[in-house]
């Protein structure tokens, strides 16, 4: 099958242009400025930005990935694609082992079929000070034999690991992840700046949810965001949607470690796309008023009900960073934290054609993923 674009706004690492793109057999062939050499399907002067790349998801759609059903992850899944995002993982929480290890053998099967990107544990070894909304009755310290079994049910589909690394065994649990291939992220923790240097050192190449549920930054204490920040191994994940982050915490993020190095994620749960009222996360109640998702006991923030399209069109109109900017943190970044960036998470030639169509106000006009467009609804 060919397509071609026409008369689009195309958004690559490079900037914004006037032109038009090829697709064929699924990938992008050509990619031009000005008139399109063929007939095409005209875009009327619409933006055309790569498919969003989401690295931490618990879900949406009244469906929970820590639920492992796999009716669920596809709702999910169905859903976020409908709002931009072309290749997501799934997030699970704290749970307990053989709760994580049959969530995990039942994700697995989506990653083989080709639904989901991989797998992201975020517990259940973190900080009982910093757990926000993780069931602090069932965090444990890390250990190596436990996560070598949870691999094991993952059958090479778990990609990231959050970690308190400060804990004890968290530094040799985050070795046991990068010789397994698994992203280590430093989160919920309670590190001192120089115990995230450490885990740094070990292997940590990504921050979850930077500043949310880990040791504020001072100035005679700067903690681990000091050091995530400064670090040019290190990716920051934010939340982007103004419950998270004020948006002078966007920028200040952004400016010190760029757009290469900061990642939006949606850290969406079960309520993305639903009204208010009280969900699950994990073994948790949640309750989600004007949006925004908080435990029903602590009032924790609880993940969100965010999604990539919004936290994209924040980052531009509150935030105020190009849209450039913003498509490389949504897409590109996010897949080079997981290897995938030859493959996505930019309009280049030879890669996937998984692309956003936005109107001038930057909402979703339509989605194609590798050459095909998704339904609407």
């Amino acid at each position: 099958m060919s397509i071609t674009l026409a008369d689009a706004r195309v958004v690559t690492p490079g900037g914004v242009h006037e032109g038009w793109i090829t697709i064929e057999d699924g990938r992008f062939t050509h990619i031009g400025h000005g008139t399109a050499p063929r007939d095409g399907l005209g875009l009327g002067g619409r933006y055309v930005v790569p498919g969003f790349v989401d690295i931490h998801n618990h879900g949406g759609a009244g469906g929970s990935f820590p639920s492992g059903d796999p009716e669920e992850a596809r709702r999910i899944a169905a859903f976020h694609a409908r709002h931009g995002t072309t290749t997501m993982i799934a997030s699970l929480v704290t749970a307990a082992l053989p709760d994580l290890a049959r969530a995990t053998s039942a994700l697995a099967d989506l990653c083989d079929d080709g639904l989901l990107a991989g797998i992201h544990f975020e517990g259940p070894y973190i900080a009982r000070s910093r757990c926000g909304a993780h069931d602090p009755a069932l965090l444990r310290e890390p250990s190596t034999a436990e996560l070598s079994e949870l691999f094991k049910a993952g059958r090479g589909h778990v990609r990231m690991l959050t970690i308190a690394a400060e804990l004890p065994g968290g530094m040799d649990a985050v070795r046991a992840a990068v010789s397994e291939g698994v992203i280590a992220a430093l989160g919920h923790s309670d590190a001192t700046y120089e115990q995230a240097l450490e885990a740094i050192d070990e292997g940590c190449t990504v921050a979850t949810h930077l500043y949310n549920a880990m040791r504020p930054l001072h100035h005679r204490d700067p903690g681990p965001i000091a050091a995530l920040l400064q670090d040019e191994r290190i990716t920051v994940e934010l939340v982007n949607d103004g419950v998270h982050l004020h948006p002078a915490m966007v920028r200040l993020a952004h400016t010190a470690a760029g757009t290469s190095r900061t990642a939006l994620i949606t850290d969406a749960m079960g309520a993305a796309g639903m009204g208010d009222g009280v969900y699950r996360l994990g073994s948790m109640d949640v309750e989600v008023s004007g949006g925004a998702a908080r435990l029903v006991e602590g009032r924790a923030i609880a993940g969100s009900t965010l999604t990539m399209d919004v936290a994209l069109r924040r980052t531009v109109e509150q935030v105020g960073l190009t849209l450039t900017e913003a498509s490389i943190m949504a897409s590109l970044t996010p897949a080079r934290v997981l290897g995938l960036d030859d493959r996505v998470g930019s309009i280049t030639v030879g890669k996937n054609a998984d692309l956003v169509v936005l109107n001038d106000d930057l909402t979703v006009h339509s989605v194609m993923h590798q050459g095909a467009w998704l339904p609407s609804s």
